[in-house]
């Protein structure tokens, strides 16, 4: 197998300590604000996003429990397979938010709808492109007939949780 690796090129900064408390999609995050440095020799990467509303963020799940196979989402009761869900306890503990984007000042973004922890490790930032990345989707699985509510994390996923 190819051993492959990853740097971060910032980190995200929220008011989450921890997963308790922590909303569990950025949809539904209601305006929690947040800022990402990214580091100085990447600044350069950074020239005509201010552009964009939202912005695409990877991060890597450092506080995240072991990986499970199967598990018990927040909006459901019953077990379903990890790949079935977007539970953070990952073979590759990789997560993704299309955050707002509310301006950049140097290195420094400035984020709404955060649903990340205070200090994750940022590994990429994307443009969000709604026509590229707002896509029908006829079957949502398991979530057919669940109603999102805004719903905020526990500590069943973390590092030492229930």
């Amino acid at each position: 197998m190819t051993c492959m690796e990853l740097r971060p090129i910032g980190v995200i900064h929220t008011p989450f300590a921890c997963a308790p408390g922590t909303p569990i999609q950025s949809s539904r995050a209601e305006g929690a604000e947040g800022t990402v440095d990214v580091f100085p020799e990447f600044a350069q990467a950074l020239q005509d996003l201010d552009g964009f509303d939202r912005a695409w963020l990877i991060y890597w799940f450092d506080r995240a429990a072991e990986p499970k196979l199967l598990v018990r989402p927040y909006l459901d009761d019953r077990p379903h397979g990890l790949f079935a869900t977007r539970a953070p306890v990952r073979p590759n503990p990789i997560g993704m938010s299309p955050v707002r984007l509310l301006r950049i000042e140097g290195c420094r973004l400035f984020l709404a709808d955060v649903d990340m922890l205070d200090s994750t490790p940022l590994l990429d930032i994307k443009p969000y492109v709604p026509a590229f990345d707002h896509l029908p989707a006829d079957r949502i699985g398991w979530l057919t007939g669940k109603v999102p509510q805004p719903q905020r994390a526990d500590a069943r996923f973390e590092r030492g949780g229930v």
